[in-house]
């Protein structure tokens, strides 16, 4: 029996069901792969950098290219995903963060979601690497760089996110 509390799907097929019902998981992905879909019980609401004032030059531990997406459908607006956080361990490729940022877009088609938003905290996040990908400026605001990638419909072709079939965890 598969546990509801800490549920992770490292098979497409089968992620779609849970991937519909849950609000709040994290894409990881490693090597220009993704590895799994992590679900969460409650949202991502602050990181240690916001808590410690590490640098701009932070990464997470752990092994060599490793990228998390953290994402968030809030209860008040369920037609937006959130990015929260994006964390990179030393070494990160830019193919997996491509991966990454593509299974979201995935996941949005999935849920049928209007648009995904995300607040660029990191400086190195510039308008043009943001606007690369997709994301537009929104809502301007005094300390914060909020973007958005509007769908309505109308999303991008994306392949499917396929899985590594030997990964050795």
């Amino acid at each position: 029996m598969r546990s509801i509390v800490w549920q992770s799907e490292t098979d497409w097929d089968t992620a779609q069901a849970a991937i519909r019902r849950r609000r709040y998981g994290v894409i990881e992905t490693s090597g220009g792969e993704l590895i799994a879909i992590h679900f969460r019980l409650w949202p991502k609401l602050i990181a240690w950098p916001e808590v410690w004032p590490v640098g701009p030059v932070y990464h997470a531990r752990g092994q060599a290219d490793r990228c998390l997406l953290y994402y968030n459908q809030p209860w008040r607006h369920p037609n937006f995903l959130a990015l929260k956080y994006l964390v990179s361990t030393r070494g990160t490729t830019y193919s997996s963060g491509c991966r990454a940022l593509k299974t979201l877009d995935a996941l949005a088609r999935l849920k049928q979601t209007d648009a995904l938003l995300c607040d660029a905290f990191n400086g190195r996040l510039s308008e043009r690497l943001m606007k690369r990908f997709g994301w537009e400026p929104h809502k301007p605001q005094r300390w914060h760089r909020n973007y958005i990638k509007r769908f309505y419909g109308q999303y991008p072709d994306v392949h499917l996110p396929t899985f590594p079939m030997n990964v050795d965890r």
